[in-house]
């Protein structure tokens, strides 16, 4: 988190809307260890990691979303589900990312 904390108080200050993806489960092999945090900035900054870049493109348009609902989502991905292979998570194990859009 302290890697991504002056890019949060900088879109904070700017007035930025911000989604904040974390590594809440992993299964098995998983290229980023469970805490693993990556932020997306409504201007579309994007700042740390949750997989060490093979699914970061879909966190990412899932972290779009939730900054337009609002509404929080819990996203698996593993090598058994269609979306991870389209992604590139072939590493053999699963994740669970929950993304949440930050309030200021």
């Amino acid at each position: 988190m302290r890697d991504i904390l002056d890019h949060l108080r900088q879109w904070q200050a700017a007035d930025q809307k911000a989604a904040i993806a974390t590594v809440v489960k992993v299964y098995g092999s998983a290229p980023r260890p469970l805490g693993s945090k990556m932020a997306v900035s409504s201007s579309g900054d994007i700042v740390g990691s949750v997989s060490g870049g093979c699914i970061e493109g879909a966190v990412v348009q899932e972290a779009r979303e939730v900054m337009k609902n609002g509404q929080p989502k819990l996203i698996k991905f593993g090598i058994t589900d269609e979306q991870a292979w389209e992604v590139g998570l072939s590493c053999g194990g699963e994740i669970e990312v929950f993304v949440e859009l930050l309030k200021w």
